[in-house]
């Protein structure tokens, strides 16, 4: 009759490292990824932001290398809303992506997450309508604009995706 193999010295230290639930180090991985992610668009878009914001301000004209269109749409009257400029509105935007999108990534806290998705998803009509002021009213196509636009969009859909992702993932 043969007996059970002995206990190899050590082992039982490697069976408490190992006993957490299976992928759950890919789990905070894929948090990583996406906090990083959010954050790193959140960042990109606050400094867009922020330029056109000093460009209104400073009245200087925006640099435009690709296109003429962005000095056009920098001296529209829709670019002040209440008195202030438009990317001005745009800076809190990112600001409070950029806090979500750290909460989710550093502190693993779900509330981020939601906060980031939040604020892509109240971006959406904003962004919409002004991408239809460019294009329909005032001719003219600002890739600041552009780029700003693309960079909330992207941080929604990476929050839009974490969400999606199973509990166990989200939660990790």
């Amino acid at each position: 009759m043969s007996h059970p193999p002995e206990p190899i010295a050590g082992a039982t230290a490697q069976v408490a490292r190992d006993d957490r639930p299976s992928g759950a180090s890919g789990l905070v991985a894929g948090r990583s990824r996406t906090g990083l992610v959010m954050s790193v668009l959140s960042v990109l878009a606050l400094a867009v932001a922020g330029y056109l914001t000093w460009v209104k301000v400073a009245g200087a004209a925006p640099a435009c290398a690709i296109l003429s269109g962005c000095e056009t749409v920098e001296s529209s009257s829709y670019s002040e809303f209440l008195g202030m400029p438009v990317a001005a509105f745009g800076m809190v935007g990112a600001a409070g992506m950029l806090v979500g999108s750290l909460l989710w990534w550093l502190r693993a806290d779900r509330r981020g997450l939601l906060l980031a998705y939040a604020v892509g998803i109240g971006s959406l009509p904003i962004l919409a309508w002004l991408t239809y002021l460019e294009l329909a009213v005032i001719h003219a196509v600002c890739v600041w604009c552009v780029a700003y636009a693309a960079l909330m969009i992207g941080g929604w859909v990476v929050a839009t995706l974490a969400l999606r992702a199973p509990t166990s993932r989200r939660d990790a």
